[in-house]
């Protein structure tokens, strides 16, 4: 991939924040992502180098014969600077196991960037498909066609009882991991996100963070998936998360309504509060902009806001994180620098938004 494709990718917002897709105002997107690895070699932790550019070299190849999948950018991850790693981490492109690791590894992307496949990652391929909003039925369906699209041209480390093999036992079966990314700041603010997770919990569901495994929740993003994948089809998996969402939603939606009719006043401030440091501040954090930033999202929904539009928070959102704001700036900074320079991209955007409908609320 040209640094004028990555610079395209900055300037833009992913799919996963498009806002375009269904219940967008609480599911962010749908995830569903298969690990798969070759027959005719060891997993990545025993695979040598040579392995792992003859892993990287089939997969190329049987890539290339696929005749829908001419336009993919091919992404040499190995060869990228620090930068445009942390670049396709923030996209959700790639995770952070393929920027950090060793040796031979690629990314194959879709210019929609509505699925990319990973080569070389903790399994011999990691391919995922992202769409926005609650569309789980769709995003299988895409990747279950392109499963069969790869496993005609490749040959898969299969078990006929155990299912497809995986470095990491908790992938062992179908592979898969269903997951959806919530935006939650009502559940936060009532206190009952500690209640949600330990009943999804008892489901064998698991909750993780904004970057998926070992990363915080910021910005009230939270990923909800499924922990087991053996001796469960794949229908049985979108099933599971797919029942479960709803009522979150639902508990979603009732922590909203009950803060709008019990505490109007404190949830204006809240929001008008980070709307205001938003829009003035002279030094602000990444993460202190998410967590503020979700505050204004969830106004706007609820109408406290009615100057932005969510197709801005979603921008900002993604626009202000350490490797899109460099990129987007030009130059790497030091953090002290892009706390400077992510508080005059805040306020260029959400003051002249404001001064282009004529002020803010006063509701």
């Amino acid at each position: 991939m040209s640094d004028h494709k990555l610079q395209e990718l900055a300037n833009r917002c992913g799919e996963w924040l498009r806002g375009s897709g269904p219940q967008s105002e609480i599911v962010i997107s749908s995830r569903i992502r298969l690990a798969r690895n070759l027959a005719a070699f060891p997993f990545i932790r025993r695979c040598t180098d040579a392995d792992r550019q003859q892993i990287e070299k089939t997969f190329k190849d049987a890539v290339a014969g696929i005749d829908s999948w001419q336009g993919l950018w091919q992404v040499e991850v190995a060869d990228l600077p620090t930068l445009d790693r942390q670049l396709l981490v923030e996209r959700q492109l790639i995770s952070r196991e393929l920027s950090e690791a060793n040796g031979a590894r690629c990314v194959f992307i879709d210019p929609q960037e509505t699925f990319s496949l990973m080569i070389n990652e903790e399994d011999h391929l990691r391919m995922q498909v992202m769409h926005s909003g609650l569309d789980m039925e769709q995003a299988w369906e895409q990747i279950n066609a392109m499963d069969d699209l790869l496993s005609d041209r490749v040959n898969y480390a299969f078990h006929e009882k155990m299912g497809y093999l995986t470095a990491c036992p908790t992938n062992l079966g179908t592979g898969m991991r269903v997951s959806t990314m919530l935006h939650l700041p009502a559940l936060v603010i009532t206190q009952q996100i500690e209640k949600v997770f330990r009943s999804l919990q008892k489901m064998g569901l698991a909750v993780r963070g904004l970057y998926g495994e070992g990363s915080q929740a910021m910005g009230d993003f939270y990923q909800i998936s499924n922990q087991v994948t053996l001796g469960r089809s794949e229908i049985d998996l979108v099933k599971q998360v797919g029942e479960v969402i709803p009522v979150i939603i639902d508990y979603e939606r009732q922590a909203r309504a009950f803060l709008v009719k019990e505490s109007r006043k404190d949830l204006h401030d809240r929001v008008s509060r980070a709307y205001g440091i938003l829009c003035t501040a002279q030094t602000i954090s990444s993460e202190e902009t998410l967590h503020l930033l979700s505050s204004v999202r969830m106004g706007i929904y609820l109408g406290l806001i009615p100057d932005v539009e969510i197709p801005t928070i979603n921008k900002l959102f993604i626009h202000t994180q350490p490797a899109h704001l460099q990129k987007l700036r030009g130059a790497e900074l030091p953090s002290a620098d892009r706390n400077v320079e992510r508080a005059m991209y805040l306020q260029s955007h959400l003051r002249k938004r404001a001064a282009d409908n004529g002020g803010a609320s006063d509701n």
